[in-house]
């Protein structure tokens, strides 16, 4: 049966006072903890059980259903769906049973844990409380939880006990960060319709990030792409070969694990598998193809964990070459999301935005991407909002004559209407060879950079607000802080 949980590390033994525990237990667990973050997968009474992350609600609860309990050996398939949980790759499996040792020994990706737990169980406001000492021979440490089937009385059993202020974190990451476990280097991949960002971080023991790489490469895959949004063949080629020597600059730079995601140019593509193929076959590495609402999500993630901005509501829209994603949420929970069709690339080619254009044209321009952004019309105003993708920090960089890229003056950046405005209208009047020679402007934005400023203008006047705030951070980050912590 499902059930909320909230649970967190590192806390003092007097969390429930004089209350006397229902009851008192003992148990020796297995768990198997991986480097990216997924499925609690562990071995307990000589069974493989594993919970999945269904949701998680406004108030940062997690809600986890069991999806396997199983006798030793393990089948194939429940092999296959075991690792597929942790988030790494699945080795050939041509055998009938497997038992623990051989899909788990050897691996850098996967630990093995011994964990011995001495529990006290409560029983308050109709949920099941614990108090936990976590032993392992890597360390020892005490974790508190509350659980039930209803959301709502667990966060007021939180709130009873005054830990509300507390990080919610799961077992799997409280061990990782108990242990030390999976800290060291990571990849992410964002394959755009326009380019292709490439981002190396390094977690620390204390589960923070530093970044070692982060860049990106204009590609151009969506250039050419029909009514149809099929991939050109030279476009596969030529993005293809860029992932390839980015992953092949990630494994230089020693990292554990690499993710690697396509948005809007991938999921418009009836030959999208064409173009995976290509990668895997090339280096190995499986592109994702995320759904809108995912990108958006993953955005929203990104932004809302850097920016001093994102409190009260909040909206985030993330614009690309091929679509533009909005996220509405209050603080850091997401309560809407959504992806339409809004891309830089699409009003470039379809209006000549590549070059100078008459105020008529312009005119044109902004009335069809106010069509198309309808899905904002009505909305409240929100408290801050946050600008994402190449559009913004591109503005940004402009609007601070940035001659090299500097992303820490870039992000936290504010673009008001005034200056949005200036911009529309110098690239209006500009070809694509006097853009390249503006300074802050990427030579390889000069092309789709009008159709971007277009776009963020529309966005500050839907959403009737003066300014917004440029975040650095992309879904790169917010993909870097999913899958690996």
């Amino acid at each position: 049966m499902n059930r909320w949980e909230w649970r967190t590390f590192g806390i003092g033994d007097n969390v429930f006072g004089a209350r006397s525990p229902d009851r008192v237990q003992q148990s020796d667990e297995l768990y198997i903890l991986s480097v990216a973050r997924g499925d609690t997968v562990k071995v307990r009474d000589g069974l493989m059980d594993v919970k999945r992350l269904e949701q998680v609600n406004d108030d940062g609860l997690e809600q986890w259903a069991p999806i396997m309990k199983a006798e030793f050996p393990l089948s194939a398939a429940q092999v296959r769906s075991i690792l597929e949980g942790l988030r790494v790759p699945a080795p050939q499996l041509d055998r009938d049973e497997y038992e623990l040792d051989d899909f788990v020994r050897g691996r850098s990706d996967l630990l093995a844990l011994p964990v011995h737990k001495d529990r006290s169980r409560y029983t308050i406001g109709d949920c099941q409380a614990e108090l936990t000492e976590v032993q392992t021979e890597r360390g020892s440490t005490r974790t508190v939880a509350v659980e039930s089937e209803d959301a709502e009385r667990v966060i007021a059993v939180v709130r009873e006990l005054g830990l509300v202020e507390c990080r919610n974190t799961s077992y799997p990451r409280g061990l990782k960060e108990l242990v030390g476990f999976g800290a060291g280097r990571y990849a992410v991949i964002d394959v755009g319709t326009n380019s292709v960002k490439f981002h190396v971080g390094e977690r620390t023991t204390d589960g923070t990030w530093q970044t070692v790489v982060d860049r990106a490469e204009v590609t151009r895959l969506g250039d050419g792409a029909g009514d149809d949004g099929r991939l050109r063949g030279e476009a596969i080629e030529r993005t293809a070969e860029a992932v390839a020597a980015m992953v092949a600059e990630a494994k230089r730079d020693g990292v554990l694990a690499i993710a690697a995601a396509g948005t809007a140019g991938l999921r418009a593509a009836p030959n999208a598998a064409d173009f995976v193929e290509v990668v895997r076959a090339r280096c190995g590495v499986e592109v994702e193809v995320v759904s809108g609402e995912e990108e958006a999500r993953l955005a929203y993630l990104a932004a809302t964990s850097a920016l001093p901005a994102a409190h009260g509501s909040v909206a985030v829209f993330d614009t690309g070459g091929g679509s533009s994603q909005f996220t509405f949420g209050r603080d850091h929970h997401v309560h809407e999301q959504f992806s339409v069709p809004v891309g830089a690339v699409r009003y470039t080619e379809r209006y000549g935005l590549a070059e100078a254009v008459g105020e008529g044209v312009l005119k044109e321009a902004l009335d069809a991407i106010g069509r198309d952004l309808a899905a904002l019309d009505g909305r409240p105003v929100p408290d801050a909002l946050i600008g994402m993708g190449g559009a913004n920090t591109n503005m940004a960089a402009v609007e601070h004559e940035l001659a090299t890229y500097n992303p820490d003056v870039v992000q936290g950046s504010v673009l008001d209407r005034a200056e949005v405005n200036r911009q529309v209208e110098l690239y209006r009047t500009c070809n694509s060879s006097e853009r390249r020679a503006i300074v802050g402007l990427q030579p390889g934005r000069a092309e789709v950079i009008l159709a971007g400023a277009c776009i963020v203008r529309t966005v500050l006047a839907k959403l009737d607000v003066d300014s917004l705030t440029v975040s650095d951070r992309g879904l790169r980050h917010g993909l870097l802080v999913d899958r690996f912590g």
